[in-house]
């Protein structure tokens, strides 16, 4: 095989696993769901689409469709002149499109397992806690592959510098005086190396402190539970409420009995931390990294218990996130 032949190989030979930053990947600005899960991506996404849109049809409706409307005329006058055409052509190409947006959009997370929906004309943080009262009464199981869902109520550039300006802002409708509240730190990073945790926890910590004094951590019952979740270079955020109460949104374990929790897993709101790392979690806010670890492993043996024998979808391990 001649040289040439070889070095066309190694240049073109791998084009097709290679994946190219844009719309289908998260990015900075997008509000969304995080979902994981341990087995099969494609059936991830299966799942949650069919779970999203049947409880964002209880709050907010079916999804509606509509085409683009025609325009004036199919004949351009002769008084316009080239360029007011191209303008009215782009006008009608975007307001096509932003009709045609579903309200669910499944994205590349850029982290294994781990599924990014991005959501439109709606509140994720709201639409994910009804999802979870509901489960967590009714204890009706809903998903198999599905383990946590977490809302993206905004997102912003994974550096400590990026974050502290950006949650300054992006907390005071729950922490900035009047307002007030207990909270703990829900911290993890995916595929990211920017920040340790210490000093993403104190940072946030500080914010939370400065916005109002009186802002106390919670690691037992906390009445906010401030989610932060690191893909690469960009942190996705959002606050929320019962998140021990819905086991940390853990779609498996919400809809086990209480006495089947206790046995199976540590008790809501139990520190397992060891030594010095007590005090220095509630000190900041926050969440042990033990018990995550912990629930992490009772969400794999869940999963395994529900992954079939074999894959009659054909979808494989499904590493791309497809669109609905």
């Amino acid at each position: 095989m001649s040289d040439s032949k070889k070095r066309s190989r190694k240049r073109y030979g791998n084009y097709k696993n290679k994946k190219y930053k844009g719309s289908r990947e998260l990015e900075v600005g997008m509000q969304g769901i995080l979902i994981t899960c341990n087995i099969n991506e494609r059936k991830c996404i299966s799942e949650a689409f069919s779970l999203l849109n049947e409880y964002a049809d209880q709050l907010y409706g079916p999804e509606k469709f509509s085409d683009s409307e025609e325009g004036d005329s199919d004949v351009e006058s002769d008084e316009d002149d080239a360029e007011a055409a191209l303008k009215k052509e782009v006008t009608k190409i975007c307001t096509s499109t932003q009709k045609r947006e579903r309200r669910f959009q499944a994205l590349d997370s850029g982290a294994k397992n781990v599924v990014f929906i991005r959501t439109q004309h709606l509140d994720p943080a709201h639409l994910v806690h009804h999802i979870l009262q509901d489960l967590h009464t009714t204890k009706k199981k809903k998903s198999r592959v599905i383990l946590r869902m977490l809302p993206v109520s905004g997102t912003c550039k994974a550096y400590l510098e990026d974050m502290e300006k950006y949650l300054s802002s992006f907390l005071e409708p729950w922490f900035k005086a009047p307002n007030q509240g207990t909270y703990q730190i829900s911290f993890k990073a995916r595929n990211s190396s920017h920040n340790s945790r210490e000093d993403i926890i104190k940072a946030l910590a500080g914010v939370v402190g400065t916005l109002n004094p009186k802002n106390k951590v919670d690691l037992t019952n906390p009445e906010y539970t401030v989610i932060v979740e690191v893909i690469k270079s960009v942190s996705c955020v959002s606050v929320v409420k019962d998140y021990m109460l819905f086991r940390k949104f853990n779609l498996q374990e919400v809809v086990k009995p209480d006495q089947e929790r206790k046995l199976s897993g540590p008790p809501d709101g139990a520190r397992q931390n060891p030594g010095g790392r007590v005090a220095e979690d509630v000190k900041t806010g926050a969440a042990g990294e033990d018990q995550d670890k912990q629930l992490e492993l009772g969400e794999e043996k869940e999963a395994e218990k529900a992954a079939p024998m074999k894959d009659e979808s054909g979808g494989g391990n499904g590493e791309g996130p497809g669109q609905q």
